[in-house]
């Protein structure tokens, strides 16, 4: 699982800013409840990729109360190539593998 969440954070923020909350639940969705990040998950993945400017962090208010929207920077747009290249490299070399192992 390593990278996954970072991958699905920058993919799934470069399409729409969202808050961290929002992100888990959108996790699930998407992924067809395969994939369920945690907060414990979602956080520290946005607090690092906010430190490495990847993201920015916008405060809104919300029903009298302030939420913290992510959005990807160019930076965050960089990082998210680089990781779907990698998923695709690393997923293409296990379908690979995979499908010769009945040779194995």
């Amino acid at each position: 699982m390593s990278g996954v969440p970072e991958l699905l954070v920058l993919w799934l923020l470069a399409r729409n800013a969202m808050y961290g909350y929002e992100l888990v639940k959108v996790v699930r969705v998407v992924t067809g409840e395969a994939i369920v990040l945690g907060e414990g998950v979602v956080y520290p993945t946005l607090h690092s990729l906010e430190r490495s400017g990847a993201l920015r962090a916008t405060r809104k208010p919300v029903n009298g109360r302030t939420r913290v929207y992510y959005s990807v920077t160019p930076k965050g747009l960089e990082r998210l190539d680089e990781l779907r290249r990698d998923w695709q490299r690393v997923s293409g070399g296990i379908s690979s593998a995979l499908a010769n192992s009945d040779n194995a």
